[in-house]
């Protein structure tokens, strides 16, 4: 029998410039509107989707275009820097009203300065439990773009970008088979991807469709 190999849980550098985004019918019009910046016509924009969408690369191809900051969970109350800024899962931190009066004056800081704020979730801002209403009025003028489930193509190409990204050469025909019985979701392919890493560096095998059934237990 074969050694197996120690998988290490080594970290990858996934490409996360605007030229390795997979755009498609689901998301081509949050690119657009990341692609339109500055020219908003509000002091922000929501970005939101399901877990494991793109939300996240989006965010960071355009904090690398505007310079923006990631905010905190709690943003800063004190005066601070008006540069562009992130502020994720608002849809479950802003029920708190501290957090709520200090992403609002963050904002109106960043509005009276001509700056911009992304916030990232899984939902709307119509749906968030905000305890402030000022800010809930704030929020909910804002645009909001979703990002929706990936279509086929979309699941193909994110294996075959996650795979390039671990610098593995996987067949077209693994990859359609993934894509015919995994759950259709980009969370779904990253772990996959994942799974079948570490198996094919501890059983020193590339990645089949054998491989792949007996990792993700597939039919």
């Amino acid at each position: 029998m074969a050694a197996r190999q120690l998988a290490l849980d080594l970290p990858h550098r996934a490409a996360q410039g605007r030229e390795d985004f997979l755009v498609a019918p689901s998301n081509a019009a949050a690119v657009a509107w990341i692609d339109r910046w500055p020219d908003w016509p509000a002091a922000g924009l929501a970005l939101h989707g399901p877990a494991g969408s793109g939300k996240s690369h989006l965010a960071a191809v355009w904090q690398a275009r505007s310079g923006a900051v990631v905010l905190p969970a709690e943003p800063p109350s004190g005066r601070v820097a008006a540069g562009n800024c992130i502020y994720e899962e608002g849809d479950t931190r802003l029920a708190d009203r501290a957090t709520a009066e200090a992403l609002f004056h963050l904002y109106n800081r960043l509005a009276a300065a001509g700056r911009h704020l992304l916030l990232v979730a899984r939902t709307p801002p119509a749906r968030w439990p905000v305890a402030l209403a000022d800010l809930r009025s704030r929020l909910n003028a804002l645009p909001a773009v979703e990002i929706r489930p990936p279509d086929d193509a979309m699941l193909a190409g994110l294996f075959a970008k996650l795979f390039r990204d671990r610098q593995l050469a996987v067949p077209g025909e693994v990859i359609l088979y993934l894509v015919q019985r995994i759950e259709r979701s980009c969370a779904a392919v990253a772990e996959a991807v994942s799974a079948l890493d570490r198996a094919s560096l501890a059983e020193r095998r590339p990645i089949t469709v054998p491989l792949v059934r007996a990792t993700l237990g597939l039919a």
